[in-house]
């Protein structure tokens, strides 16, 4: 197999957590419709600002008008996004987390706030969560470097286009791993999230060529249907765009790349993790965190030793870890 995950597995868990795929439809349906919203009063904004000057003056402020408000609403996402990672995604892998354990689940509305309760447990405030998430990314990166990857999940010498091209994949790969360690971390219910976030990283290098290995084929995946669904999307965005005032083709292409995005986010990504969550904790089942990593990985990521900072003075419940944690 070129792959270690069950597909079948993979669609069941995906099925039993179905209110949360509604959800997040919902969610990133909603963040489309503000973009081609806010874009396209922007877009009405500048056209009738245009009327003040020529028609080279109308084009311009129109196209600028609906940049505008595309970036408007990228701003808001931008700040939105510590509440989409709680609220959403993290309920999300809570509810996964106790399918693959074979735990029954409620339905309907019941199990979104089931997964809510759970994150709440185990992270209590949005900034917590989100602040270990940045840290987990930050040391992910490090470990992936740290290893060379690139030459054991591909060992082709002298191909070095092909080099390039599994680069840029491994980064795209490496992007589902935090979601992962976020995973192990609700898994294993220990009293000190902080200490459990290492330990999942820990493993995740010990193990990395198995899971890299996976996580490359489902970013190949996840990536290419997203490229399969932003030309799908460009007849609509056209479409949308066209009863915008003024000629604004190249605004259709960012509606049908971000129309491409929340599909990538609610439907593909789930399934991603979903399937990268079998890899990890089959690969990792029955270790536990070598002492040789963990110092490699203190000596190589402030990242990693700042969780280890935060574990040892963890005392009670989890509390802001404070703006210095994240800083580069």
């Amino acid at each position: 197999m070129l792959w270690d995950f069950s597909l079948g597995r993979t669609f069941s868990l995906l099925a039993r957590t179905w209110p949360f795929i509604v959800l997040r439809m919902a969610v990133y349906a909603a963040i489309a419709v503000a973009f081609v919203a806010v874009t396209g009063t922007g877009a009405g904004l500048g056209w009738g600002i245009g009327a003040f000057g020529d028609a080279g003056f109308r084009t311009s402020s129109t196209f600028w008008g609906g940049a505008a408000g595309f970036g408007l609403v990228a701003i808001g996402l931008y700040f939105l996004r510590e509440w989409v990672l709680y609220m959403v995604k993290a309920g999300h892998i809570a509810v996964l987390v106790e399918a693959m354990d074979d735990r029954p689940l409620p339905e309907g509305r019941s199990q979104i706030e089931h997964g809510r309760a759970v994150v709440a447990e185990r992270f209590v405030e949005a900034n917590v969560l989100f602040v270990i998430d940045q840290l987990v990314k930050a040391v992910i990166r490090a470990v992936t470097g740290l290893l060379g990857v690139i030459s054991s999940v591909l060992p082709i010498p002298g191909i070095q286009g092909l080099a390039r091209f599994v680069r840029m994949v491994l980064s795209v790969a490496i992007g589902l791993m935090d979601e992962v360690i976020l995973a192990y971390n609700i898994r294993i219910r220990s009293a000190n999230p902080y200490e459990s976030a290492q330990d999942g990283l820990v493993l995740y290098a010990q193990n990395a060529k198995t899971i890299l290995k996976n996580a490359v084929w489902l970013a190949i995946f996840v990536y290419g249907l997203s490229l399969i669904m932003f030309l799908v999307f460009l007849a609509p965005a056209g479409a949308i765009v066209y009863f915008f005032p003024g000629d604004l083709s190249a605004i259709a292409i960012l509606v049908a790349i971000v129309f491409a995005i929340c599909f990538k986010a609610a439907v593909l990504e789930p399934f991603a993790i979903a399937a990268l969550m079998q890899v990890y904790f089959a690969a990792i089942e029955g270790q536990a965190p070598r002492e040789d990593w963990r110092q490699r990985l203190g000596e190589t990521s402030r990242k990693f030793r700042a969780l280890g900072e935060k574990a040892r003075g963890f005392v009670g419940a989890p509390g802001d870890l404070g703006p210095d944690a994240v800083r580069r």
